[in-house]
């Protein structure tokens, strides 16, 4: 069944080169011209995922994705025009689950759509293939629902957060660098970088640290990552 993408973009030329090019690679496409619009579509309709310009009218991308993220792990992947790191790290820390700036190539999206909707469909069955949840201490994720909780509190994650912590918490005594997560979690030469792995773990902490988690994820210098005790005590 072919996946639907949301587009998302002021731009009418820009939507159309998206729309085309994402239609070739065989999915199919809605389309919304600002923000509000994007919002209603991603509610009603639930696409599989979102290219979602930050710099729309009547609402922009970064509150879109804010509201959004309250209300689950729909994937995101942001256009915009400003090549800066800051805008860079705040799309990834609001929950962005990949990022290009403008202007690009129509190919180049796709490839990443791609990239993104293969890890949704296809990742949780490598690590669990009975389908049953994933515990941990108060950790529970549960790879067929994409939920995740901590002492029974649900706890809203982006596709690359649930991946994340997903293989950290299958090998609980395994310390994963940054560049072994973003093998797992893209395959070698996708854009994912040690500073954006850094920012979905201290989106994780935070998340999980409101629920009540402390330890959920621990550093270990000059190493990388692992699961931390997620003790009932």
């Amino acid at each position: 069944m072919p996946r639907t993408i949301l587009v998302a973009d002021d731009d009418p030329h820009i939507r159309q080169l998206l729309v085309f090019a994402l239609a070739k690679a065989g999915l199919e496409t809605i389309e919304a011209a600002d923000g509000e619009e994007a919002l209603q579509i991603a509610e009603t309709q639930a696409p599989d995922l979102i290219v979602l310009d930050i710099n729309m009218p009547r609402m922009d991308g970064l509150e879109v994705c804010r509201r959004l993220r309250a209300e689950g792990g729909l994937p995101i992947l942001f256009l915009s025009s400003r090549d800066d790191e800051i805008d860079r790290i705040i799309g990834i820390e609001l929950g962005a689950d990949d990022y290009v700036t403008k202007p690009f190539s129509p190919r180049e999206v796709v490839a990443r759509v791609m990239a993104v909707l293969r890890r949704t469909a296809a990742h949780a069955p490598d690590v669990d293939r009975a389908g049953t949840a994933i515990r941990h201490g108060r950790l529970s994720l549960d790879p067929e629902s994409w939920e995740a909780s901590w002492a029974g509190i649900a706890v809203p994650l982006t596709v690359t957060e649930f991946g994340i912590l997903r293989t950290l918490a299958t090998m609980p005594s395994k310390v994963f660098s940054r560049d072994a997560l973003i093998d797992r979690l893209r395959g070698p030469g996708f854009a994912l970088t040690d500073r954006t792995i850094d920012s979905h773990v201290r989106n994780l902490r935070a998340k999980f640290g409101q629920a009540g988690a402390q330890d959920l994820i621990e550093t270990r210098a000059g190493i990388g990552y692992r699961i931390g005790a997620c003790s009932e005590g």
